[in-house]
């Protein structure tokens, strides 16, 4: 994969200076954050996309009482802006969007979110392991005819036409608050009884009008042949009812170690997790995986933290040229 021919961003005809940096860092969760800390720190021009506060493992969790130096209870979200804001104070950048796929392979290597690249001397891949294994039927054989992940990507798709958008975190509002632009009615599913999210993001999308909030509600199928014209779904303690919509964007969460957006790139094991050395690189010198994308140990935040900033140290003398201190990737 080229994203510079696929999306025709040829470098020599693009300005790429204000999207140029020495470190991207793909998710905003403790490992990603560690990381940027650190690389900030070091005065390496650091972007951290992610697609928002309680998209991640630690995000949603509601209380915290073992994270080394924050005496709990705190929420996850709570930690997590916390870190966000100290690598902040150190020169990070935030970008929430989601990213839809990335070029390892090119000199500067691509990142792309939403409708623009991003350019890096190195790639922390951070994006925890929320990815899901299960689909609901309907789901995989209308991907892409109806079936969407990304709003960003596929919203204007849908102008005029009702939706249904399932999910109860940061993203799945903020992706059903972008398809308030495009679709005449947004079905709001919600599987929780309650949201898991931002409370200024659940006041916003409340207001909405067009929007019918269905908390409690478990998606079933997603009907249609060619295109999707329907989902079912069911409230918990009541009957199953059919919701005509064209569109149906699933933002729902799972176990498995989200990689979709590398295409293959890399080398994964048996379960999906990323391979990595004892400095967090890839087999892709200047590509690092950190977190809840990692097999091999326990999935507890400061661990990922730990993570982050062996990746960062890592990073930051691969860019200056420095000899690494462990042995090379095998």
């Amino acid at each position: 994969m080229n994203l510079n021919m696929d999306l025709g961003l040829g470098l020599a005809n693009l300005d790429t200076e204000s999207h140029t940096y020495d470190v991207v860092i793909i998710g905003g969760g403790p490992a990603g954050t560690s990381a940027a800390i650190y690389t900030a720190r070091a005065d390496l021009r650091t972007l951290v996309i992610d697609k928002g506060l309680t998209a991640g493992a630690l995000g949603i969790t509601a209380k915290i009482s073992n994270y080394p130096g924050v005496p709990g209870p705190v929420s996850g979200s709570e930690l997590v802006e916390i870190m966000r804001t100290q690598a902040e104070s150190f020169g990070a950048e935030f970008l929430t969007d989601k990213v839809v796929g990335v070029d390892l392979g090119s000199t500067p290597k691509a990142v792309t979110a939403g409708t623009k690249t991003y350019f890096a001397k190195v790639i922390i891949l951070a994006t925890g392991s929320m990815g899901r294994t299960n689909t609901v039927a309907g789901e995989e054989a209308l991907l892409g005819r109806g079936v969407s992940y990304c709003a960003t990507c596929d919203g204007a798709f849908f102008r005029d036409r009702p939706v249904a958008v399932i999910g109860n975190n940061d993203e799945a509002i903020e992706e059903a608050l972008f398809l308030t632009k495009f679709a005449s009615h947004i079905d709001l599913i919600v599987p929780t009884p309650s949201f898991k999210a931002r409370e200024s993001l659940t006041a916003e999308i409340a207001n909405h009008a067009n929007v019918t909030i269905r908390l409690g509600t478990r998606l079933k199928e997603i009907l249609g042949e060619s295109t999707v014209t329907g989902v079912r779904v069911q409230p918990r303690g009541g009957k199953e009812e059919i919701l005509p919509v064209n569109g149906a964007f699933v933002y729902l969460q799972g176990g498995q170690p989200i990689t979709d957006y590398l295409m293959e790139q890399l080398k994964t094991e048996a379960g999906g997790c990323l391979v990595v050395d004892a400095e967090m690189q890839t087999a892709v010198p200047g590509v690092f995986a950190v977190g809840d994308l990692l097999c091999l140990h326990i999935k507890q935040a400061v661990i990922a933290a730990s993570d982050g900033v062996i990746a960062a140290v890592a990073a930051d003398k691969y860019i200056h040229g420095r000899k690494k201190t462990v042995s090379d990737w095998k």
